[in-house]
């Protein structure tokens, strides 16, 4: 990302605004903003490196409760919530962090909150899992900042795998994970 560039543009955009970019308050928020952008998006030039495994026998993993915020593409406001990944390894388990990563990869872009749950669970998906179930609850600051101004939280549920057909199991982790948030 050029900063210089975005810095130019975020003076424009307070211009446009009607404020006077030279008022002291204003003074360094194209620096401040271009410096925040840089940070926020980074996932466009992460790498979630899912390559190293432990070698452990398991069933279920379950990652619960991993915060993430993002940007909504639409109006470029934040969303943010929390994830839940589940996954049925192939032998091997991944560290945490890489989980954690992954999601830091895709939710630090311009996103809407079905892709992310759906880039999530296909990444994994890829990595030699059997099944892969990811969760999204987030708060959308589009809902509340603007038009409707509803509290409404939303949820996404996307499944890979083994975890396809089996609905029995997955709407009794739906309830009791979905509505912790």
């Amino acid at each position: 990302m050029d900063k210089l560039r975005v810095q130019r543009l975020i003076r424009e955009l307070i211009v446009e605004l009607g404020e006077d970019p030279m008022r002291e308050g204003l003074l360094k928020t194209p620096e401040r903003v271009a410096k925040m952008y840089d940070e926020i998006y980074r996932g466009y030039n992460s790498n979630s490196d899912l390559s190293l495994k432990f070698s452990e026998d398991s069933n279920v993993v379950i990652a619960k409760d991993i915060q993430f915020y993002s940007m909504c593409e639409h109006h470029m406001l934040p969303f943010f919530g929390k994830i839940t990944i589940v996954y049925h390894p192939d032998k091997k388990v991944f560290g945490i962090s890489k989980l954690i990563r992954l999601v830091e990869k895709y939710s630090r872009r311009l996103q809407i909150q079905e892709r992310l749950t759906n880039d999530i669970a296909n990444e994994l998906h890829g990595h030699n899992v059997r099944g892969v179930i990811v969760i999204i609850n987030a708060e959308h600051l589009c809902m509340k900042m603007r038009g409707v101004k509803n509290e409404s939280k939303l949820t996404t549920i996307t499944r890979r795998g083994i975890y396809e057909d089996d609905q029995e199991n997955i709407t009794s982790m739906i309830r009791r994970s979905a509505y912790d948030f």
